[in-house]
């Protein structure tokens, strides 16, 4: 894990820089149990050639944030509010067919899983030609030397011939990167990849990860990294946004995430984070208990029953009050929690820091 001084992060970023601006968003699902709160009054922002790292546990609400950006949430049974602003447009107005072109020309997604993501049915090739020709009006032999040009850019070895290779033919980090060249063949602004790294072993995540950042630099696009990983965090993100129960607990540039953080959760997060730059001598610590069930979320604050620090706050305030995201003391750095500052101070200095 490298993080540049704090005198090197990146700058927050405004309204006024910001390509992608979601705010307030809220997505519920209807189900026969209850409504399910996947995602609760989230707002964030990211610029062109800026990357944002969105980290949570499973079931915090990450996946369903980026396939609300990307409007496949529109027309069917989700419930939406709030405003996600992409280049000027709020894509929560728009109908299913008017989101559409914007899919692929001005955004595109790198899925968890490319095996299930790329048709087993289909050559790779032919695939990217389709979601060439989709935004531009070109013949397939045009189409298709572009699909070489983005196989090559991506590092697939050979790619005039494995241009008609079907997915099964491709190995898992090949697989990867033969989606990032589908995701990238229209140039879009917007890059969601969505756990890229997930069950690729420890090379081929340093590749791709750096495979990303090449294609950053190379179309000036604004990037956002789903994760579970801090690790994946650390190396590629300028800014944070830290979800617990549908909500953002915490949000700061990557340097104070890390070095300053000010929510319990993101202390256990960093707590169960193994560290191979030094000699450990005690155990990782896990987060006591489970994850909220988004149909039932706790009253109050969702991560009190699993905060150790909660009788820290008078009058049991946590187990009643949901916490508002307050600014702290560092710039573009807000935090949800009872605690006071200076009480997350003493604890993450006291308690939290000496054992990571």
């Amino acid at each position: 894990m490298t993080l540049t001084d704090s005198s090197d992060a990146a700058l927050p970023v405004t309204s006024a820089s910001a390509y992608l601006e979601v705010r307030n968003l809220a997505v519920t699902f209807p189900t026969e149990d209850g409504m399910v709160k996947a995602v609760d009054g989230l707002t964030f922002s990211v610029g062109r050639g800026q990357t944002l790292g969105i980290v949570g546990e499973s079931g915090s609400g990450k996946s369903v944030t980026s396939q609300a950006i990307l409007g496949l949430h529109n027309g069917t049974k989700a419930q939406l509010s709030g405003e996600i602003w992409l280049d000027g447009t709020d894509l929560v107005s728009l109908s299913q067919d008017e989101v559409r072109p914007y899919r692929g020309a001005k955004m595109a997604m790198i899925f968890q899983d490319p095996l299930s993501s790329l048709h087993p049915f289909f050559r790779i090739g032919d695939q990217i030609v389709e979601a060439y020709r989709v935004h531009n009006k070109v013949s397939k032999k045009v189409a298709r030397t572009r699909a070489i040009e983005m196989l090559d850019l991506v590092g697939i070895p050979n790619p005039q011939k494995r241009v008609d290779d079907y997915p099964h033919q491709f190995s898992g980090g090949m697989r990867q990167r033969a989606m990032i060249a589908m995701a990238l063949v229209c140039n879009p602004s917007l890059l969601i990849a969505d756990e890229p790294t997930t069950a690729l072993d420890v090379t081929v995540q340093a590749q791709i990860l750096e495979l990303i950042r090449t294609m950053q630099r190379e179309f000036n696009s604004a990037v956002i990294i789903i994760t579970h990983d801090l690790g994946v965090v650390a190396e590629t993100a300028d800014s944070v946004v830290v979800m617990y129960g549908g909500k953002c607990v915490e949000k700061s540039d990557v340097y104070s995430a890390f070095y300053r953080p000010e929510m319990p959760y993101t202390f256990g997060l960093l707590a169960s984070m193994p560290r191979l730059d030094r000699v450990r001598q005690e155990r990782l610590v896990p987060i006591p208990g489970q994850p909220p069930s988004l149909i039932n979320v706790p009253t109050g604050c969702a991560f009190h029953p699993r905060c150790t620090y909660r009788d820290r706050v008078r009058g049991k305030v946590c187990n009643v009050d949901v916490p508002d995201l307050v600014a702290s003391s560092d710039e573009g750095h807000s935090v949800r929690c009872h605690l006071t500052s200076e009480q997350r101070q003493e604890i993450f200095l006291g308690e939290i820091k000496p054992k990571l």
